[in-house]
């Protein structure tokens, strides 16, 4: 797993970035995600939780 910062747009001399998180596909099909599916994130005892909505 990885976590990759990707510039997402820069207006004047400030840059926006957005936080991807790359899952591997065998992680992906066992959690039976699908693409563009909405997933609720939390922060619990300082680790991040991901779930299906």
């Amino acid at each position: 797993m990885k976590l990759q910062k990707q510039l997402s747009r820069k207006v004047g001399n400030v840059e926006y970035v957005k936080w991807v998180l790359v899952i591997p596909p065998n992680m992906i099909e066992e959690l039976k995600w699908k693409e563009g599916q909405e997933l609720e994130a939390k922060i619990k005892e300082n680790k991040l939780v991901v779930k299906k909505t």
